[in-house]
């Protein structure tokens, strides 16, 4: 499994236009990130990494079964039009049927709920440009930074334009209130299986 949560330095040499990435990558070995005509190869995720987010994608499915929502892991491309970037978010939740791009069953544009799970190598730019990235999605409206060596997660919810609630959730025995649709998560199910000692230490 692979993440798109940080660039890799060594990108690919070249300029692309979206239609020629997604050309390259039908035919690639890894997943790679899509920078307004930069391709930047994505890095390796760990076993807490995948343990989180199947353990949220399984929380979502379960917490919202019967509703008309669509729960994806980071197989499904995401297209960001106005900075022109394809990313591979961890996990995405879309209210509704999925408006994809074009008639590509394996990217779309409306996401809802956006979640990343930062490692030391990742949680700059998510937090940071990546974020930037997200906040010009329309449908978006609730952002998960997720810690993969200690029980923490960040929190953002958009209340109106460039406005955004903050919170934070860091004990075992906290529950993450979901804003975008009712439903609770507690980080004892969000971080089950993960390992803080031995496998717990983040990506570079």
């Amino acid at each position: 499994m692979v993440t798109a949560s940080q660039p890799n330095p060594n990108v690919i040499e070249g300029h692309y236009t979206p239609e020629e990435y997604l050309s390259l990558e039908e035919r690639a070995d890894f997943k790679s990130e899509y920078h307004d005509g930069v391709i930047i190869p994505m890095t390796g995720a760990t076993t807490n990494h995948n343990h989180i987010a199947l353990n949220l994608s399984i929380a979502l499915r379960l917490g919202l079964k019967g509703q008309n929502y669509n729960i994806f892991m980071g197989d499904v491309r995401l297209w960001i039009p106005k900075t022109k970037r394809y990313t591979y978010p961890d996990v995405m939740v879309i209210s509704g049927s999925p408006q994809y791009y074009k008639t590509r069953k394996d990217t779309v544009t409306n996401p809802q709920v956006l979640v990343e799970v930062l490692s030391q190598g990742t949680s700059a730019y998510d937090r940071g440009d990546k974020f930037s990235y997200y906040k010009t999605i329309a449908s978006f409206q609730e952002y998960l930074l997720i810690h993969q060596s200690q029980p923490y997660i960040e929190q953002y919810f958009r209340t109106g334009n460039k406005r955004w609630i903050y919170s934070e959730y860091d004990g075992d025995d906290e529950t993450v209130k979901m804003q975008s649709f009712s439903l609770d998560i507690s980080l004892t199910d969000l971080y089950e299986n993960v390992d803080f000692q031995t496998g717990g230490a983040d990506a570079p």
